[in-house]
């Protein structure tokens, strides 16, 4: 069973593996250990990874899942910032969600934010299968510590949809620490725990989170993010810059036009990696557009003013991390930067301020979040031994329940699970209830989400039922698991025959995990469980997700059937290049004049069709051609291997008979005789063979073959074998009488 994790980000994906040697990240078609988060559609072939980046000039690449995620369960007000930056367009359906639509064989198919996700997860299935040499099906995959509830849902269904079975959905800081803290042994050894701050700005947000470390585990006190701060919106402020300066200078609007917008947010890109080993940068791009080339220069110092509010706010998500974990920055003994955009020096500088310390970048900032996800996965794995070490992660926003009479209240709050308590965990609701009911899970604090993302999670209908006693009351068991998903797992209706002291409705919540405790008095009690029905808003429905598995099905084989197509046609194009070089060189001699041009004709023929008609044809058509060449070409192939490989059957065969000669010397003169004359015939046959075949030009047909050649010599060595066996049997005969 393979151990993989995967690291979905919003402009790369990395997937890492766990083997006996230790951790992995898993190399591509291409070799690379990053590949583009990408889904692009031809007229009949589905591009993943690189070759959909790579065909962004002439399809447009649907990326940025999380941001597609995002987009669909976030307000209209919102929209008019997110929409314009990304390069494909994308319908915002009234009930919050996204689609996104493509041509793909001849027909108009539409996708969900999830769907994309599945493909991208089904892409790192089969690098991973292919890397590996095993199936892939368990995995642990990484989402960020601000993912709602149906966000969360759409990745558990993405990975069913891609035929994974995701064992953990971890948060990427806590992927990042286990990276970080599970192969260091300085950890927590002076007395007490040691507290590590990180800090991942990635390609479209930022987050951050203090983790304390013992030499047993680890425990994630607090989570802090901006879901609309990462290393694009850096790229964006370039973008923004040289768009006015080239709308200035060079009369072009290049916000206005899609491929020149793509195009100059590449180059924006490579600038900012430039500033930050450089003093300046230049954007130079050939046709941008309106067959104008364009050039322009920017300095760090300049490019870092631009970014001055962008600065600001990479901030805000480690003072939030700070106050939540309830430790000062004293105690702090490293700060780690991580993500692909923590690469502009500003940013370290702006958080050695705050932190009082230079950050440190000890792990890959790119790869420690699948590495993480690795680990993990091999240790919930039963096919791995990993040494004991807790992973404890913590709720990143409070949820709370409802009824028709109100909230669900605590002590304290609002709130059933509380944000910082530890992740899983369990509660039990005690209601007082005589018929069925509905339960709402909300989320307590909207401030503890994105901005525009709606508080309701979803609604769990429990019943119906009908109570014979007043002094009814409902047990009901709430999970929050591995991925942060909440669930009622199960509601007990409670009988109870007694007067209870206390008969007015009430409602408490308890953390114990177990629902049948008997109570300490053994009064007459009747349990029976009740039926839950959920529904959370913005997730798949059961048909929507078997449909999604359906398409996916569908389109897996279309590209299979489209590989096996195009391996067909590179097939037929390097036999015809392969040929013509033989028939010039190899084959020349082996070939009548007629023959040559017949078959050279017929190679132009093939690739003229090859670069014209024939460029997008099916796989029978392409090994149709083939074999039709082939008919041509192999009597000529024939005749060249079979006088190599005929000379060596003649030797052996001559070494056979010699072998036979010599062994026959111990034999009766009978024997001796017998093989004698049979290997004179063999020798015969092979003379007169020879002579004739030296006698035949080359591009004709052998008068033997080594095949034949190699069939005497069995039957020579039939003969021989039978001949001293007879005598052998008819010693037998003698002594017996």
């Amino acid at each position: 069973m393979s151990v993989v994790g995967f690291d979905v980000g919003n402009d790369t994906l990395v997937a890492a593996a766990a083997r006996q040697r230790g951790i992995d990240v898993l190399l591509n078609a291409e070799s690379n250990r990053e590949s583009p988060a990408a889904v692009a559609f031809s007229h009949n072939a589905r591009l993943l990874g690189a070759h959909a980046s790579g065909a962004a000039s002439s399809h447009a690449p649907f990326s940025s899942p999380k941001r597609l995620l995002l987009l669909a369960s976030r307000g209209p007000a919102l929209h008019p910032r997110d929409l314009p930056r990304l390069p494909f367009p994308i319908d915002v359906l009234p009930d919050g969600g996204a689609l996104v639509h493509a041509d793909h064989l001849g027909r108009r198919i539409a996708l969900s934010p999830a769907h994309i996700l599945a493909m991208l997860l089904a892409y790192l299935r089969q690098l991973a299968e292919a890397d590996l040499e095993a199936p892939v099906a368990d995995c642990v995959i990484s989402v960020p510590s601000y993912f709602t509830q149906a966000q969360r849902r759409a990745y558990v269904d993405a990975a069913a949809v891609a035929g994974l079975s995701p064992l953990r959905l971890m948060h990427d800081l806590a992927a990042t620490a286990l990276c970080y803290g599970l192969y260091r042994s300085d950890l927590g050894v002076a007395g007490g725990p040691t507290y590590v701050a990180f800090v991942d700005v990635g390609h479209s947000d930022t987050q951050a989170g203090v983790v304390a470390f013992d030499p047993s585990g680890m425990k994630v006190l607090s989570h802090g993010f901006d879901a609309d701060l990462g290393g694009r919106d850096f790229d964006e402020v370039l973008f923004e810059h040289f768009a006015e300066e080239f709308r200035d200078r060079y009369k072009i609007d290049v916000a206005g036009n899609v491929k020149a917008s793509m195009r100059l947010r590449a180059a924006c890109e490579k600038a900012k990696k430039v500033l930050s080993a450089n003093a300046e940068a230049v954007v130079n791009i050939e046709c941008l557009m309106e067959e104008k080339d364009v050039r322009g220069m920017i300095r760090r110092e300049d490019f870092e003013k631009l970014c001055t509010e962008l600065l600001e706010r990479v901030v805000e998500p480690c003072k939030r991390a700070m106050a939540d974990s309830g430790i000062g920055l004293e105690k702090l003994q490293s700060v780690e930067l991580v993500g692909s955009g923590s690469r502009v020096p500003a940013i370290a500088r702006v958080l050695a301020g705050f932190f009082r310390r230079e950050p440190s970048r000890t792990i890959n900032v790119s790869e420690c979040v699948a590495r993480g996800c690795a680990l993990q996965c091999a240790m919930l794995s039963p096919t791995f031994r990993v040494r004991e070490y807790e992973v404890q992660d913590v709720i990143p926003a409070s949820i709370g329940f409802c009824t028709e009479e109100g909230p669900i209240s605590t002590l304290s709050s609002n709130a059933v699970f509380r944000r910082g308590q530890p992740l899983p965990s369990v509660k039990i609701i005690t209601l007082r209830r005589n018929s069925g009911f509905s339960l709402d899970a909300f989320y307590v604090d909207e401030n503890e989400l994105p901005p525009g993302t709606s508080t309701q999670i979803g609604t769990f209908q429990i019943g119906p039922f009908q109570a014979h006693s007043e002094k009814s009351k409902v047990k009901v068991k709430i999970r929050l698991n591995l991925h942060g998903l909440i669930s009622v797992e199960s509601a007990v209706l409670i009988e109870d025959d007694q007067r209870d002291a206390n008969s007015a409705d009430s409602m408490e919540v308890d953390s114990n995990n177990g629902m049948d405790h008997k109570p300490r008095n053994e009064r007459p009690i009747h349990r029976q469980d009740l039926p839950i029905v959920e529904s959370i808003y913005g997730v798949m429905s059961k048909q929507e997700l078997l449909e999604a598995q359906e398409q996916e099905q569908q389109l897996a084989y279309q590209d299979k059937l489209v590989e096996r197509t195009k391996e067909r046609k590179n097939a037929l194009e390097s036999y015809v290049y392969d040929i013509r070089n033989k028939l010039s060189e190899r084959y020349r001699s082996f070939a009548t004049d007629s023959e040559r041009e017949e078959i050279s004709v017929n190679l132009q023929q093939t690739e003229e069709w090859l670069y014209e008609e024939g460029d997008d044809e099916t796989e029978a058509v392409y090994t149709s051609k083939l074999e039709e060449l082939k008919k041509l070409v192999d009597p000529i192939e024939n005749r060249c291997k079979d006088e190599e490989v005929r000379a060596q059957a003649m030797r052996e065969l001559l070494k056979r008979i010699a072998d036979h000669r010599m062994a026959a010397k111990s034999l009766s003169t009978a024997e001796r005789d017998a093989i004698d004359n049979e290997c004179t015939k063999a020798e015969l046959w092979l003379r007169e063979s020879s002579q004739l075949q030296e006698s035949l030009p080359k591009n004709v047909d052998p008068v033997v073959w080594s095949h034949e050649i190699k069939k005497k010599e069995e039957e020579l060595d039939m003969s021989c074998s039978n001949i001293v066996t007879s005598k052998a049997r008819g010693h037998a005969s003698d002594d017996g009488c």
